[in-house]
């Protein structure tokens, strides 16, 4: 036979068995940093105990919205995003905050009603990282709910490039091409291939353009100088290197790939076709990943201060200053050994 519901104990109900206030009651159930006299704390706690009261859990996240910082990102699987997302974590629990975690695949549909469903929870602040935080996307629609979030009272940060006037971290992803197509060019590589990415995208065809101007500006002619498009994987680094590996590398020397991931990939495409790295074809990288000083060989890359640029997005996100600040993070070039 079934038992029958027992009563829900309010906290009304406490407060009223106890002999004080809700908001006596709240504080010592809702885990206040307020003080409460102990002789009301004793008896808030010995009428909870009493009435089996439990805590609304639901009711709680709701008051602690207002702590919360949520973050939007175009893909949590990369290492990159991993490295900015810890770094964050990390800034917001030192604060007193937390982080909610989104993705939306770079979905500009999928991003704007993500935005629309975490504003409706009233976070504290909107966290975008994303290479496609555009004020044109989707008609503006995008930028308007944003601008209503800010007006409300919500902070909003762009981790990325960025057109939308609000606080936005980006890295120099041109000059960390510049810095690393300069090295290759002054270390003797006169033919080489980079392997760029997809075009629709904003910081890596920006890398890309870092890399010609700095081969350029180390005297390699134009003709000598390849770009191929594609995914930014490791699977797709590594298919693209069979493949260079199948055309005989027609005369690359080396192999300059815009994020470690592809980079790694394309030297185990190399390894699978029975080429050396280095020596057969240097392959260089940026980010600095962790992956990237374990592998072998060790690539040679440049590190971008993703952790910092998560940290300073949290930091941005919980200052009451004004908005439309720019800062901009520069690389530094990490020799190892798969270039010679």
């Amino acid at each position: 036979m079934p038992h029958a519901a027992r009563p829900t104990v309010t906290l009304h109900d406490v407060a009223a068995a106890a002999g004080v206030s809700v908001s006596t009651a709240s504080r010592v159930l809702g885990g206040s940093t307020r003080k409460v006299a102990p002789e009301y704390e004793a008896r808030v706690l010995a009428a909870a105990a009493a009435l089996r009261y439990t805590v609304d859990a639901s009711a709680r996240a709701m008051r602690r919205a207002s702590d919360s910082i949520a973050l939007i990102a175009d893909d949590l699987t990369t290492p990159s995003m991993a490295m900015i997302v810890a770094a964050m974590e990390r800034e917001a629990r030192t604060a007193g905050a937390f982080v909610t975690v989104s993705s939306t695949m770079a979905a500009s549909e999928r991003q704007f009603e993500t935005v629309r469903l975490l504003r409706a929870l009233r976070p504290r602040a909107l966290v975008l990282t994303s290479s496609r935080a555009m004020a044109n996307a989707l008609g503006g629609r995008l930028l308007k709910e944003l601008v209503s979030y800010e007006r409300e009272g919500g902070r909003v940060v762009i981790v990325g490039e960025t057109d939308m006037p609000f606080d936005a971290i980006g890295v120099d992803d041109h000059g960390a091409g510049e810095v690393m197509g300069a090295f290759v060019a002054r270390t003797g590589h006169r033919r080489v291939v980079i392997l760029g990415g997809v075009p629709e995208s904003r910081n890596m065809p920006l890398r890309t353009a870092g890399f010609v101007a700095g081969l350029r500006a180390g005297g390699l002619a134009e003709r000598d100088i390849r770009v191929v498009h594609g995914e930014t994987s490791r699977q797709a680094g590594f298919d693209a290197a069979r493949r260079l590996a199948e055309e005989g590398l027609d005369g690359a020397e080396a192999v300059l790939a815009v994020n470690d991931m592809v980079a790694i990939g394309a030297m185990s495409g190399f390894r699978a076709a029975g080429l050396s790295v280095p020596g057969d074809v240097s392959v260089t990288g940026i980010d600095d990943i962790p992956l990237a000083g374990d592998v072998t060989p060790r690539l040679t890359t440049v590190a971008l201060p993703l952790a910092r640029a998560g940290a300073e997005a949290i930091r941005f996100a919980l200052e009451k200053t004004g908005t439309g600040r720019r800062l901009t993070l520069e690389g530094r070039l990490v020799v190892r050994d798969s270039t010679r």
